[in-house]
């Protein structure tokens, strides 16, 4: 059982997500809390696992709660409003809920918490030629499609694998790497914007959008 907390000022909103909560059968709701400031008294001397917070809230903004905690829980953000998606990949938030949302989306995002418990593989291996290279996943931008190859870019150096595209999509699925092109996967943690065609990574790299790819990536990013 998963102790959480609501951070939340409308109570349609909190009436439906306490409902989610009673129904997903493996969480516990320890409090409800119409603001950031109530929340941030209730953390100071009590322990979750799991924090469902709005963004728009009265006083302080859930954003900004956020960024003074210094050890916060797991959080889910739920909100209304699309804009604050990139931001929160900063801010480690698990996943981003838009309102209003399904229980089956709802459940989505407790289920990716539940895989966040466990520890991340930080390094992956990449065969190339003869030799097996280890990347960190931190450091990796993008993945191109080479006709029978793939390219990996980092930063300073790039690498080619055996492994076709279709391969590593899957395997990175987990490490927030999305497929945006027939000959791309990114790393949406390397997002500076996003156009209508394309998106741009850091280092001011463009990366375009094929448009049999573009709403899904757009809802895995909502």
């Amino acid at each position: 059982m998963m102790d959480c907390i609501i951070v939340e000022d409308q109570l349609p909103a909190q009436r439906i997500l306490k409902k989610y909560i009673e129904d997903a059968g493996n969480l516990n709701l320890k409090a409800i809390f119409n603001n950031a400031l109530e929340a941030m008294d209730f953390l100071q001397n009590n322990t979750v696992e799991l924090m469902f917070l709005d963004i728009h809230l009265p006083q302080l903004s859930g954003i900004d709660f956020l960024k003074k905690l210094e050890t916060p829980p797991k959080v889910i953000l739920t909100t209304a409003f699309t804009e604050y998606a990139i931001e929160s990949y900063d801010l480690n938030v698990v996943d981003y809920l838009l309102k209003p949302f399904a229980f089956k989306r709802f459940m989505q995002a407790i289920e990716k918490v539940k895989s966040n418990a466990a520890p991340i593989q930080k390094e992956i291996f990449i065969k190339s030629g003869y030799e097996h290279i280890k990347i960190d996943i931190d450091d990796l931008i993008y993945i191109k499609s080479d006709t029978d190859y793939t390219e990996f870019f980092l930063a300073n150096k790039s690498y080619l694998s055996s492994e076709p595209l279709r391969y590593w999509e899957t395997e990175l699925k987990a490490y927030s790497f999305n497929r945006v092109h027939k000959s791309y996967i990114i790393n949406s943690k390397k997002i500076e914007k996003i156009g209508t065609q394309q998106v741009v990574l850091t280092h001011n790299i463009t990366i375009p959008i094929g448009r049999a790819y573009k709403d899904d990536f757009l809802k895995l990013l909502n």
